[in-house]
């Protein structure tokens, strides 16, 4: 039998023209066709070993789907795809599959890994324009009830497990639209609103109720939920959506955002419609976003998106220590943003009207490694430098909202205020309460927050069924 013969790169993507897209909202990667999914797909050589699933946190059965669509068999491909993950169209776009399953991949080891990720998309896609549906009926009803606060990925994907193990579940929703982070944070040339939706629409197929402007902690507290509403159970998966500012002058201009007022203006109340839109949102001809993560990128190829003419990326490291996926940071450049690396502010100037005029920088170097491994930025004296802007964009990290904890006192945090859960269960110190996702962690990726979700809907239904069970003593975390 003659060897197979490996192609040794990736198919390539299909992008949207870069200087088209720096205008437009439209999503940047079109997608592989059926024979560029089936060509990608013939490069996996189906090692016995499937250490791409070990790297997958929702542990999909990669191998498998990738040799269907090697097979064309498309819809068996969404359907083992749908039996590990609710949100296959949504984790195609926006997982770093480089660092998870991919960086597994045996064929990564001398050439490029399997493209995991883009073939997802490709099945998600192509089993929502055939049609395709998960038909899998749920298991029969047990008569109990749990409420999942917060719509964001790991809510999704608990309420989704729970309900196709016949538990009844309601989704809360703070906001006006369910979907969390993926449609508040996401822009909309990397994940489309309207996929978001359609996924959302195949929870509720399953009998999840979605609550949207409900805003627990305040609406009703977590105790409440337990004896005003009847829940049995409480999943927390409110996500890591507090703003972070450095101590610096200047802080409280006109024109000064954070990465989530930002975005959210932007991506979920359409600020870039205004006035068709009721929000509106200062359209600076030149921005600097302050970070080096998805969200920078994700602010500042909004702002070129605004109408910006110079939209700066401000990151006080070089670029290999830079947290944002490779191909983001590619397609910002490509765009026409401009990233100054070893710089950080250090104060932001007004002009007359206490509206932003400059920027204030530092020159900074590369010192010893820190805790997280890279090299810690150091700054170099005497080295500062004024950048003119008109606004001011910092996505330097997340905290914990503290509503929930503030009207929980009995439900333990750290000094950080995440919530403190057991990492295999999601259970937490208080009686019937689960959590997991972003407020657990701090900011972290979709997929880990579904994969929290998905160890925290075996736990919860494995309490519901038995709540004396060891292992969810509330003394135990």
């Amino acid at each position: 039998m003659a060897k197979k013969i490996i192609q040794k790169t990736k198919t390539p993507m299909p992008l949207l023209d870069a200087h088209e897209r720096a205008r437009s909202f439209d999503e940047v990667s079109m997608g592989y066709t059926v024979d560029q999914a089936v060509l990608e797909a013939q490069r996996c050589i189906q090692c016995k070993n499937t250490p791409c699933i070990a790297g997958c946190p929702v542990e999909i059965d990669i191998p498998a789907f990738i040799q269907q669509v090697a097979d064309r068999n498309f819809e068996g491909a969404y359907r083992t795809l749908r039996a590990r993950n609710v949100l296959p169209a949504v984790c195609g776009r926006v997982c770093p599959q480089e660092e998870q399953c991919e960086a597994k991949c045996t064929i990564g080891i001398k050439n490029d890994p399997v493209a995991i990720g883009r073939l997802e998309r490709f099945v998600a896609d192509y089993a929502s324009t055939m049609g395709f549906t998960d038909d899998t009926p749920p298991a029969p009803p047990t008569g109990h009830t749990v409420a999942v606060v917060g719509s964001g990925p790991a809510g999704l994907t608990v309420a989704a497990d729970l309900a196709k193990m016949g538990h009844g579940v309601t989704v809360f929703e703070a906001l006006h639209k369910p979907g969390g982070v993926l449609v508040y944070g996401i822009p909309e040339f990397r994940l489309p609103k309207s996929i978001v939706e359609r996924e959302i629409e195949g929870l509720k197929a399953l009998g999840v109720e979605v609550k949207t402007n409900y805003v627990i902690g305040q609406t009703f507290t977590v105790d409440e939920l337990f004896s005003e509403l009847g829940f049995e159970a409480v999943f927390i998966a409110t996500g890591a959506g507090l703003p972070t500012f450095p101590r610096i002058p200047g802080i409280n201009l006109i024109g000064v955002y954070s990465a989530n007022e930002y975005l959210t203006r932007s991506n979920l109340m359409k600020a870039y419609q205004f006035p068709v839109s009721d929000t509106p949102t200062i359209r600076g001809k030149n921005v600097a976003v302050i970070g080096g993560g998805n969200t920078a990128m994700d602010g500042v190829r909004t702002a070129l998106r605004l109408g910006a003419e110079n939209a700066y990326l401000i990151y006080r490291r070089t670029r290999k220590e830079m947290p944002a996926r490779v191909e983001e940071i590619e397609h910002a450049e490509e765009e026409g943003v401009k990233i100054m690396m070893l710089a950080a502010p250090t104060a932001i100037l007004a002009d007359d009207r206490s509206r932003v005029r400059a920027i204030r920088c530092i020159r900074m170097e590369l010192g010893e490694p820190d805790a997280s491994g890279r090299r810690s930025p150091v700054a170099v004296k005497d080295s500062e430098f004024d950048v003119e802007v008109d606004t001011v964009v910092f996505a330097i990290g997340q905290g914990a909202n503290p509503l929930i904890r503030n009207t929980t006192p009995d439900l333990p945090v750290n000094k950080w205020g995440n919530i403190l859960a057991d990492d295999g269960t999601g259970a937490t110190q208080k009686a019937g309460v689960f959590a997991g996702g972003d407020i657990v962690t701090g900011g972290a990726t979709v997929i880990s927050a579904m994969g929290a979700g998905r160890r925290a809907a075996r736990a919860i239904d494995q309490y519901l069924r038995n709540p004396s069970v060891d292992g969810f003593s509330p003394t135990d975390v």
